[in-house]
């Protein structure tokens, strides 16, 4: 299949991730549909899209007209089988929790038609783990999107050995269509390249703080003023939120057995708390609740 005989792209889940890849399909020109079971979050997707677009428009990076039909060619629903049944291509952006997926792939594989192809926006779980739950392993890829998806410029585009060269290209293609850099990864691993490092900083930013040598704050101002971060490690996990750390470090133990790769005790108590960083307003910092803007 090629990029100009997609006639839908669908994306599953509506949170942080997900709503922000669909506009960039629907700018990009495809017919998109975003899916997800609760509701709440597709109103609540709709209404942040159009804020960002608003902005967008104000600030002359879009015209009134391009807004108006990107969002006609942004269908919305919480039917599953409504959003797969005619779809080419689908983007799967839901809790990153192993299980989770499989079972999604699994639905996807049986309801989806034969053609379509399927990505994985995971962040560290590589697709080989998923496409299992197919009759399709070779139709399956990873298009790891960088949050937020609407700002960051570079999607990891991840082969496993079964991925085809057809299936790899055609997510290449899609990333040119909607302005996004993508690099291809032809061997799988765990957390791909920008996590795999970005991580190894984090966890030693943890371990500095946990063995009380800096506080937070000052270990941000360092990485900001030192070596030049935008943003320092604990700030960007607050940004990209900290439950979705959690969830990555939980399953690379699980893969490794490694207690290295278990998340980190501080990290653990958040997310029990429910201090997730910015979406719920309290993280390692205190936020007014006015979302992450694009």
């Amino acid at each position: 299949m090629r990029v100009e005989d997609l006639q839908q792209i669908t994306v599953l889940g509506a949170g942080q991730m997900g709503h922000q890849i669909a506009m960039l399909c629907a700018l990009g020109g495809f017919e998109t549909v975003i899916q997800d079971i609760n509701e709440s979050a597709l109103k609540s997707a709709e209404c942040k899209l159009h804020d960002i677009m608003d902005r967008w428009v104000s600030k002359g990076r879009l015209s009134a007209e391009e807004k108006e039909s990107a969002f006609k060619r942004l269908r919305f629903t919480s039917n599953f089988e409504d959003a797969v049944r005619n779809t080419d291509f689908v983007i799967e952006a839901v809790v990153e929790k192993l299980e989770v997926k499989r079972d999604v792939f699994a639905r996807l594989d049986e309801l989806a038609p034969p053609h379509a192809v399927f990505a994985s926006n995971s962040s560290t779980i590589v697709n080989s783990l998923v496409a299992s739950e197919t009759g399709r392993p070779d139709k399956v890829v990873n298009m790891h999107f960088f949050f937020p998806p609407l700002v960051m410029d570079c999607v990891e585009v991840v082969m496993s050995e079964k991925t085809s060269e057809e299936t790899a290209q055609l997510a290449m293609d899609i990333c040119k269509k909607i302005n996004r850099t993508a690099v291809l990864l032809k061997k799988e691993i765990s957390g791909f390249i920008a996590n795999r490092i970005l991580g190894a900083l984090q966890k030693e930013a943890l371990n500095l703080y946990e063995q009380g040598i800096a506080d937070f704050k000052d270990i941000d101002i360092i990485c900001r003023k030192a070596l030049n971060h935008p943003i320092g490690p604990f700030e960007l996990m607050d940004l990209s939120g900290i439950d979705v750390g959690y969830y990555v470090s939980e399953q690379r133990y699980k893969e490794t057995g490694n207690p290295e790769d278990k998340p980190a005790a501080c990290i653990e108590e958040k997310v029990k708390q429910g201090h997730l960083g910015r979406k719920t307003g309290q993280g390692w910092y205190t936020y007014k609740k006015e979302g992450v803007k694009s």
